[in-house]
């Protein structure tokens, strides 16, 4: 437990001006309204003082109560209880188990002599049920066993309006609207008064200690539980917050948002809703009250009153930072969201997230820095000027006034520790590159841009070219000077000549280092570099002029200018796809890379790259079965695609590459290309009689009905077994492929149909799976069926009856009666009811039929 500052106990009430010299005088109950405050005391006396509050700029305020006057009441019993009721100008006083009626000001008993008897306790509704704003609603804990009441105060009479029994003696009561909170003798219950409805909450021994139950906001309890909790408890019955953990003995509680007060024999403690941690301790010895009137907390003895000042919420978050608590600072930041106005929180959040952003930048914690860096849309240079000379010469930044930290630079920070300064530094280039395209660098791109150059320089990072290449605002004069003092000068020659040619780019230096006739070894990945620089070059001239040196190079990664160009951009400039395939010609491999690109990758619905590609996978399948002479050879990775775009596509020309199949020795190929003809039989004819590939048949029977009908399917199947059972020479090989295909696509089969194809002497042990599967589909089906047509059965019933109910009913039809749709009056007894009782004339109704965007008084007729 780390304790803070949050609340300061100053005097109110001084024993001399309360009871002067009686010394048996003791003060049972309070009341504070405003500036009215009111004490209650053994000898049956209410006091009437008036508060002033005196703020002192260097502490907390300071408090002077003013006597007004004091009342007996004529009871030789103490006060036990006082409420204000402000809008009636009423005090509600319990003395004797009776609550009285007296003025706010002159405390005189009114002059009905209302008064509600035989209350042990009471309890305001502060979510009062009513709209009477010149009445208050009254919970009273009734002397009679078991009982509680409900009371309506006006100024002048009260009325019991409910008397609610309860399972056992109720001790302590809140209310808030319907509900009733209950500390009964043995738990805590919710009741609503209303429907009778309760609900019990967790269970309590009020012999061992007095319970609590106080409202601390809109439908919402705070209680003493057992084991020294307090509880938070919702009309609903369920805790929406953690517990706080006070002390054993409290005797009372109160709340000051964003923190909950206890009061035990010794002393105050105060503990933080939002982390239910305990945060400072305050002597008090014999105090026996302790409750909030709107915001102000007030404490007493049985000889003064006190009340606890709280600290500005800011002043004690900029407490909690100081002190590096920087968890505890936001949650009590975020905490303070409903006590302070929107704009003023948004403010005074955003710098809180700042210098909590710059502790944990001091601490090395990076990630955690950046995050609050941005949540609190830190001024990036306020970082970037703690690095010396990362700034620019020119920038006329100012840092925050009052400081977000208090170190002067980085090596303040670091204390010289030359590692520290690396990760520091290594941090910023990160944050840098992440926020320079971001809303974040709006206004100060230079001082960013400038900034990071000098870092990646300094590191000697391989994206300092990245950086001068893309758009930039890199100042010229600092900027060179620092490559020049790092010794850059392939960055540094490039970045003149940006701003002295208008970024006509030097580019034959690169190719020229790349190509070993200029010794630079700045990059070593410079040829990919110029390769992806082109990719995004809008400069059409420089990248048609250059494309033919990158492919020489390497064709797989030269094409990357074209592949990764954004294809809208080809289409609407010269980087269209036919003129890049015409640039291709002369490179194979990389006019296969863009073809797929086109086909695969961006889906072009255009026959002529469909059969190009096609064609480009046969001739290099071909090349590698001439070089390797392997028939047999399992197909290769050009096959797969070969085989992978003839099954995909059906974009090319079929017969062109059938005929360019022809005696090529590719059954395979050739078996696709007759199902894309639908030329089904042929293709099983091959894929069966001449390369014995059971398991492609089945497949061909599968890829080639997708999306298709089931019947579809299943004559492809019929067509597959049909070829089975008809065979020749092999009748045994393919007789056991026959029974595999049934016994595994069961259900693609027409049963009825098969029993008649098979031959007599299969046995139906060795049909056991497809006649079981054939027998399960078709009871699956007729099941199915059965439910569907009970269902249309259900809706058609339901459908009667609602015409049974409309026809039933009357139907009142005179000339005053308008149509609904067209607003005119019914000139014959001829009509259209709707289901929800409108009348329309019959041609109004055929015509919403007709033409749907009409409006209609209902769905149905």
């Amino acid at each position: 437990m780390m304790n803070i500052k949050a609340f300061t106990l100053v005097s109110a009430v001084e024993r001399e001006l309360l009871m002067g010299d009686k010394e048996r005088i003791n003060i049972e109950c309070v009341e504070c309204c405003g500036r009215d405050l009111y004490v209650g005391t053994n000898d049956c006396f209410v006091y009437h003082f008036l508060l002033e509050e005196r703020p002192v700029p260097a502490g907390p305020a300071t408090f002077t109560a003013t006597k007004q006057l004091h009342r007996h009441l004529g009871f030789k019993k103490p006060v036990n209880e006082l409420r204000a009721a402000s809008a009636l100008n009423r005090l509600l006083v319990l003395c004797d188990n009776s609550i009285s009626l007296v003025n706010m000001l002159n405390l005189e008993p009114v002059p009905s002599g209302a008064r509600i008897k035989g209350a042990a306790t009471f309890a305001l509704n502060e979510n009062p049920v009513g709209g009477d704003p010149f009445c208050v609603e009254v919970c009273i804990i009734s002397v009679k066993r078991r009982t509680i009441q409900m009371f309506l105060v006006y100024e002048d009479r009260v009325q019991i309006v409910k008397e609610v029994s309860t399972s056992e003696q109720p001790l302590a009561v809140a209310v808030d609207g319907h509900f009733l909170c209950l500390a009964l003798t043995t738990q805590y219950i919710i009741h609503n008064y209303s429907t009778g409805v309760s609900q019990d909450l967790f269970p309590y021994c009020s012999e061992e200690r007095p319970p609590i139950v106080k409202r601390i906001g809109r439908q919402e309890f705070l209680l003493a539980g057992p084991g020294g909790l307090g509880m938070f408890a919702t009309v609903a019955g369920i805790s929406q917050r953690a517990p706080v953990h006070w002390s054993e003995n409290v005797i009372g509680a109160a709340v000051s948002f964003p923190y909950v007060i206890a009061l035990d024999d010794e002393f105050i403690t105060v503990h933080s809703m939002l982390d239910q941690q305990q945060k400072q301790t305050l002597p008090f010895k014999e105090g026996h009250i302790l409750q909030d009137f709107e915001g102000r907390v007030i404490v007493a003895t049985s000889k003064g009153v006190y009340i606890l000042v709280p600290l500005p919420l800011e002043k004690q978050i900029q407490d909690l930072l100081a002190s590096r608590r920087v968890e505890e600072a936001l949650v009590l930041a975020k905490g303070a969201r409903r006590n302070i106005p929107k704009e003023k929180f948004q403010v005074m959040y955003r710098r809180i997230l700042q210098q909590a952003g710059f502790i944990q930048f001091a601490q090395l914690h990076f990630l955690e820095a950046k995050e609050l860096f941005r949540s609190g849309q830190l001024d990036v240079r306020e970082l970037i000027s703690l690095y010396p000379f990362l700034l620019p010469t020119s920038s006329s930044f100012t840092r925050s006034h009052p400081p977000l930290h208090e170190y002067a630079d980085l090596n303040q920070l670091t204390q010289g520790d030359q590692e520290k300064m690396a990760k520091c530094k290594r941090f910023l280039m990160s944050y840098l590159n992440e926020v320079r395209s971001t809303e974040v660098a709006n206004g100060y791109k230079e001082d960013i841009d400038t900034a990071l150059l000098k870092l990646y320089a300094e590191a000697d990072h391989d994206s300092l070219l990245d950086l001068l290449v893309t758009e930039n605002f890199c100042l010229l004069t600092d900027s060179a000077a620092w490559l020049e003092k790092h010794k850059k000068y392939v960055p540094l020659r490039f970045f003149s000549f940006l701003f002295l040619f208008f970024f006509l780019i030097p580019f034959q230096l690169w190719v020229n280092i790349v190509n070993g006739d200029v010794q630079d070894s700045t990059r070593s990945d410079l040829y990919e570099y110029i390769v992806d620089f082109l990719t995004y070059c809008l400069d059409e001239e420089l990248v048609w002029a250059y494309a033919d040196w990158v492919l020489q190079k390497s064709e797989e990664v030269g094409v990357q200018v074209f592949t990764k160009r954004p294809l809208d951009e080809q289409q609407k400039n010269s980087f269209n796809p036919d003129d890049i395939i015409n640039c291709l010609k002369k490179y194979p491999k990389a006019l296969v890379k863009y073809l797929e690109h086109l086909v695969i990758d961006k889906r072009l619905q255009k026959e002529e790259y469909h059969t190009r590609l096609a064609v480009l996978y046969l001739e290099e399948v071909l090349q590698q079965r001439a070089s390797t002479s392997g028939k047999g050879a399992e197909a290769s990775e050009t096959q797969a695609k070969l085989r992978r775009l003839l099954q995909k596509s059906d974009l090319y020309r079929v017969h062109f590459l059938l005929e360019r199949l022809r005696g090529a020795g590719l059954p395979m190929e050739s078996a696709i290309l007759h199902g894309k003809l639908g030329e089904h039989e042929k293709a099983l004819h091959i894929l069966v009689h001449e390369l014995r590939d059971f398991a492609a048949a089945e497949d061909y029977c599968l890829w080639c009905s997708e999306g298709r009908d089931p019947p579809h399917r299943q004559h492809l199947f019929h067509t597959l077994l049909a070829i089975y059972l008809h065979a020749g020479p092999a009748a045994h090989e393919l007789a056991v492929a026959a029974v595999d295909l049934l016994n595994h696509h069961a259900t693609e089969f027409d049963a009825a149909q098969v029993l008649q194809m098979l031959p007599d002497t299969w046995s139906v042990q060795l049909l056991c799976p497809f006649l079981m599967g054939a027998m399960r589909d078709s009871v699956h089906a007729r099941r199915t069926m059965q439910v569907a047509l009970g269902l249309a059965r259900s809706e058609n019933l339901i459908y009667t009856y609602d015409k049974m109910k409309l026809k039933g009913s009357s139907i009142r039809l005179s000339d005053k009666k308008l149509c609904q749709i067209c607003q005119n009056p019914f000139c014959e007894p001829v009509f259209v009811r709707y289901p929800n009782g409108g009348l329309v004339h019959t041609h109004c109704a055929a015509s919403r039929h007709t033409n749907p965007s009409s409006s209609s008084p209902g769905t149905r007729t």
